[in-house]
């Protein structure tokens, strides 16, 4: 009784419970892509939760201290006081070093989910209308959560993360007009100056983390309720009906059991894989590189970017411009993100298709989207690989300048093979389907005609099987002008891309 006159109290002065009943409702359709999305979510949980601990024990300053640890290789060795408090959660902190390597991992298959997920929604068609806000804010948590993992990784200060920084700092001196000015305000002076620590660490546990915990209810919670739920095509469904389970109580409970299996594949790997060892990098030195230094993999496509591009620079109002920074780490992802925000815009121009979706599309029915996928994928793999050129190089025993080149050539003609390549696949993917529905399904049952001819028998498909199979038919072109007046230019372009897209 007392909990029920709270909870009405509560109610009467700040309400939400009609929300919260109506919420304790909503159905969720069961399919194994919708967990992306939760992992994603819950390994952020886990990065939150590990990021909290770790900030109890690091100090991001940069002023050099004497270490005198219990890492005995490293005694007497002067360095930071990030790296030695970073030695110190590693040491002698009790659980330290598995909180670091779960923060870490936790990171990269947070990421990793971010990327299958938004991969999902792309060539299912989940970014239309009304999830197109929704799509943007994915694009915007996976940048910034990318550079927040780059700003992490590089708080330690060893000499790994600190060949990073050095890349960070020369990228930044690049951008042109500011770029010096805007290097010496991140760095507080010339490199590495006696700031960046702690600068990239308020950036890292305060203002990026304060974007993701707005955009991540927002993205995950508050859309989501407020919309209908994607879900894929069947027998009586439709954009009006959805059918799975209800949140409260078999949703929340399976979730929940999910959760625990994210923390423990998390905390797996951070038991018995190791990740990141700093203390066998030494305290980062402006004069000294270690040998085969690599990213982390979200970050590789930037590295593959400035290795396989070609130095070419040229002055402006005595102002040198170096293209072989400002491509790779301007245009190269600038590519990436800008194409992955218009594209939901670019395909509603294209397709004239303002309707609401709630069904989503098998990716063999739209052959262009999948190509534009599979281009972008390629895009990003070359780039990804070119990261890697050196040990590519050494392992298979040839010319570094060789492999330079092949990444040279693969990054423009690769998304090309890849788009036209995918597309046909596609393609003959949808006229199977179209063969199935028209003649039927094969039985694997072969019979011998009068004529000695052998056939296969095929069934009629059922009305479960035509759901699935039969797609929505295109938006139709609109009406031509009347008379003899040509159309427009613009109007011809855009009903010949329509055409096209839906061919």
């Amino acid at each position: 009784m007392k909990g029920s006159s709270l909870a009405r109290a509560l109610d009467d002065r700040i309400g939400g419970a009609a929300f919260m009943k109506k919420a304790m409702r909503k159905v969720f359709p069961d399919h194994w892509t919708y967990l992306l999305g939760e992992i994603a979510l819950y390994s952020f949980v886990v990065v939150l939760l590990t990021g909290v601990f770790l900030t109890f024990f690091f100090k991001p300053a940069m002023q050099e201290v004497v270490y005198n640890g219990a890492y005995l290789p490293l005694r007497g060795v002067r360095m930071s006081e990030a790296y030695a408090s970073a030695l110190e959660i590693s040491f002698e902190v009790r659980g330290g070093l598995l909180m670091r390597q779960m923060h870490h991992w936790a990171t990269l298959v947070f990421l990793a989910a971010i990327v299958a997920h938004m991969l999902r929604n792309f060539f299912t068609g989940a970014f239309r209308k009304p999830r197109d806000l929704n799509w943007l804010i994915g694009v915007a948590l996976f940048v910034l959560v990318m550079f927040n993992g780059l700003f992490g990784y590089s708080l330690p200060d060893d000499l790994l993360s600190g060949a990073g920084l050095r890349i960070l700092h020369g990228v930044t001196l690049s951008i042109p007009l500011v770029g010096t000015y805007l290097a010496a305000f991140l760095f507080g002076g010339e490199f590495p100056g006696d700031d960046i620590i702690s600068r990239l660490y308020s950036i890292h546990v305060l203002l990026i983390p304060g974007l993701l915990l707005l955009l991540i209810p927002l993205h995950a919670v508050v859309l989501t309720w407020r919309q209908t739920h994607t879900q894929f095509r069947a027998k009586g469904l439709s954009d009006r009906v959805v059918r799975g389970a209800p949140f409260f109580p078999a949703f929340i409970a399976k979730t929940t059991v999910f959760f625990l299996w994210v923390l423990g594949l998390v905390t797996l790997l951070a038991t018995l894989f190791q990740i990141n060892p700093i203390w066998l990098y030494g305290p980062y030195v402006p004069s000294t590189v270690s040998a085969g230094s690599q990213p982390d993999w979200y970050m590789g496509f930037l590295e593959g970017a400035l290795r396989i591009m070609p130095p070419w620079e040229f002055t402006v109002l005595g102002s040198t411009v170096s293209m072989s920074v400002v491509v790779p780490a301007l245009v190269a992802p600038g590519l990436l993100f800008t194409g992955l925000a218009v594209y939901p815009f670019a395909e509603r121009w294209v397709t004239r298709d303002r309707a609401v979706h709630h069904l989503l599309d098998r990716p063999r029915e739209v052959p262009n989207r999948v190509g534009v996928g599979v281009a972008g994928i390629v895009y990003y793999g070359v780039l990804w690989m070119a990261g890697g050129n050196d040990l590519i190089a050494s392992t298979f025993h040839i010319s570094l300048n060789a492999t330079t080149w092949i990444f040279r050539v693969a990054v423009v003609a690769g998304p090309v093979l890849g788009f036209v390549v995918a597309r046909r696949i596609a393609m003959g993917l949808r006229e199977r389907d179209r063969h199935t529905v028209d003649h039927g399904v094969e039985t694997g049952v072969i019979v011998r005609g009068p004529q000695g001819r052998f056939a296969e028998i095929e069934r009629p498909v059922t009305e479960e099987e035509a759901a699935v199979l039969v797609p929505p038919a295109p938006a139709a072109l609109p009406p031509a002008p009347n008379g003899d007046v040509p159309a427009p230019v613009g109007r011809r372009i855009r009903d010949a891309a329509q055409r096209s897209w839906t061919r």
